[in-house]
């Protein structure tokens, strides 16, 4: 089996606008692409192989991988341990077509204060770019050495966030997986700045919205010490 060239060049620019964002730290990131093919029922997956990052890469570091299996169909390099989650994503969403997975700062900072435990929706775009509610595994749970659970969440998320590790997003499409990632670590970014400018000022911050993006608390500064939320020895009132 060899590459499609028009497949490899989809693959090296996302990994270079991977890159360009600030999401790329060591070898462990990655995209994978399922391409259709005549021959395997679920398609091949088109990712990079171990032991280089997406920024480092070029078009021979593109392995093709079956989906069910970990059985490299092209290529002489083995694939990561991450490889298993999104081949057991794809075997079990047919509609999924691309996976994406970084470890974001601002994702693995927020959740890891002990503050919060998951993304607030503050802006209105987010639900409807995710299309689902965000799913949070505990970390805990290795879900890349262990599939068998992944069953139980994939089919109502598009956004699986590992708790101390990263995020793999879904999409119909790389683009899709793509602004569904940027959208999600974005909306990380906007809680952490509302935190600060909440616990600065002694307010809360806005009440978030409801949608799509899952079940998420209101953000606001109940979790700081009450001096933080008073200004001059008064308590502030709460904008909600």
């Amino acid at each position: 089996m060899r590459p499609d060239p028009a497949v490899v060049e989809t693959f090296l620019r996302y990994a270079r606008l991977l890159a360009g964002r600030g999401y790329v730290h060591n070898t462990l990131g990655n995209i994978v692409l399922r391409v259709p093919h005549p021959d395997f029922a679920h398609g091949v997956a088109y990712t990079k192989h171990a032991e280089l990052s997406l920024e480092e890469m070029d078009g021979g570091n593109v392995v093709i991988t079956d989906i069910p299996t970990s059985r490299v169909l092209c290529g002489e390099r083995m694939t990561s341990i991450g490889h298993n989650l999104s081949r057991e994503i794809l075997r079990l969403r047919p509609d999924i077509h691309a996976t994406i997975h970084v470890h974001d700062d601002a994702l693995i900072s927020l959740l890891g204060s002990g503050a919060i435990r998951e993304v607030g929706m503050l802006s209105l775009d987010p639900p409807f770019v995710l299309g689902k509610p965000v799913h949070y595994v505990p970390a805990h749970v290795d879900v890349e050495a262990d599939v068998s659970g992944v069953k139980d969440f994939i089919q109502s998320t598009n956004s699986v966030v590992l708790v101390g590790h990263g995020v793999t997003t879904l999409g119909r499409t790389v683009s899709e997986a793509y602004h569904r990632l940027t959208t999600l670590t974005a909306e990380a970014r906007r809680n952490i700045d509302a935190e600060l400018l909440a616990a600065a000022a002694g307010t809360s911050c806005l009440p978030q919205r409801s949608g799509t993006a899952g079940h998420v608390p209101p953000c606001r500064g109940d979790h700081l010490p009450d001096a933080r939320r008073a200004r001059d020895g008064r308590e502030v009132r709460r904008a909600d």
